[in-house]
């Protein structure tokens, strides 16, 4: 196999799991490369009359276990190792969630603070017109991610439907609720996050009153997430954006915290909290940190000097290969994007049912189904951790691996 169709970051990371669970050759070639890969160039007519070329990817990783599934992200970074390892993980975050579905990534390399918002528009739909060949229902279900959301999901299944000629809301999940999208979507990431925290924090014999939370990332996850823990009474004593960090020993008043941000579109000049650095944040003394920004925040330059009882990935990937054995070394628990992050997945799943029903569920179904897919999730990695003696991030890749390799197993594709 030619070394550019491998996922090299799926290897660092199957490592101890490979050895732990014997893992043949076969069984590591379906695990570290993709089932398909695209990658391709669109032109986009911009608004001062000129034409700019725009490069998109899409990777389907493994469907053993259903459509593959994954969202899509606009930034000026993405590139095609990164959408290889975030398309590897979502395989594994679906399994662990127990929805049917394999993993899938895709992204433009765009800014999108760069460009209009028509601009944006067009950089959309062209990019549906480059896949719409190889998504649908059935086959590969994209959903927003970094810089994307709601609003460009509904162009991209505007355009998909205008192609097809036909309705197929089930193409996209992360819609606008007007257009097929599910309840608690806009919150399905943080509030599945904090099902998880919940689970946890018992083993550490803590309650939210007194457990003092970090969150790092101040966009859709991390201002929700800090939002829903501050109303269930847990101390969020700082969070930050990209432009600066704010710090309060006793705690935040998220409320006033997130009005500040709409109004200025920054936490800077915050007057009721301290300014703090992106370094200082991650260091601080707290129960629980949160990084909910980018990947690879957490590395082997500071990893040293997280004093969190609790590292809860809302980020994809937050924390490099390197910093996590440190982390461990360290007994500091790191619970893995591949589950405290999979409430968004799980509630993009409920929409794709609820598209494919043409019947919609209450806030009220929605909120009972995706804490009994999160706390059901929770336990099954509790209990793996007891019984191979191991750290949570182990843990569920030994779970996830297991339940990819029985599927390809029953398909006939491994014997």
């Amino acid at each position: 196999m030619e070394k550019e169709n491998v996922c090299i970051k799926c290897y660092n990371m199957l490592d101890k799991v490979a050895e732990k669970l014997k893992l043949n050759e076969s069984e590591i070639d379906i695990l570290t490369i993709p089932k398909r890969t695209f990658t391709f160039s669109f032109p986009v007519i911009m608004d001062d009359g000129s034409t700019k070329i725009f490069t998109g990817y899409r990777i389907q990783f493994n469907n053993a276990r259903g459509p593959t599934k994954g969202g899509l992200r606009f930034h000026p970074e993405v590139d095609l190792e990164d959408v290889k390892m975030l398309s590897f993980l979502m395989a594994l975050k679906c399994a662990v969630a127990n929805i049917p579905f394999g993993g899938a990534k895709g992204g433009v390399t765009v800014d999108p603070k760069k460009i209009s918002k028509g601009e944006l528009e067009r950089v959309s739909r062209a990019y549906m017109r480059e896949l719409y060949k190889f998504i649908g229902p059935d086959t590969d279900i994209p959903a927003p991610d970094v810089s994307t959301n709601p609003e460009i999901m509904a162009w991209m299944l505007d355009e998909y439907e205008k192609i097809i000629g036909k309705h197929a809301p089930g193409v996209i999940t992360g819609k606008p609720v007007e257009l097929g999208g599910s309840l608690v979507k806009d919150i399905s990431t943080s509030l599945g996050g904090v099902f998880v925290l919940k689970e946890i924090i018992k083993e550490f014999n803590m309650k939210p009153e007194n457990t003092k939370v970090v969150v790092q990332g101040f966009g859709n996850v991390g201002m929700n997430a800090a939002k829903i823990l501050h109303e269930q009474k847990y101390k969020v004593i700082a969070v930050s954006d990209s432009k600066t960090g704010i710090y309060d020993e006793k705690s935040l008043e998220i409320e006033k915290v997130i009005e500040h941000k709409k109004n200025n579109k920054s936490l800077k000049g915050f007057k009721s909290a301290k300014e703090i650095t992106h370094e200082e944040i991650l260091e601080l003394d707290c129960d629980v940190l949160i990084p909910a920004a980018l990947e690879d925040q957490i590395t082997k330059e500071n990893a040293d000097n997280i004093k969190a009882k609790i590292v809860l990935e809302l980020a994809n990937h937050p924390v490099t290969a390197e910093a996590d054995t440190t982390l461990e070394k360290k007994r500091i628990a790191v619970v893995p994007d591949i589950l405290a992050s999979a409430g968004g997945v799980v509630v993009s799943y409920f929409e794709w049912v609820q598209n494919s029903m043409n019947y919609y569920w209450t806030e009220e179904e929605v909120l009972k189904k995706l804490e009994k897919y999160m706390i059901t999730a929770t336990k099954e990695v509790e209990k793996e951790c007891k019984n191979f003696k191991c750290s949570i991030r182990d843990a569920l890749y030994i779970s996830a691996v297991n339940k990819v390799l029985d599927a390809e197993r029953l398909r006939g594709v491994l014997k």
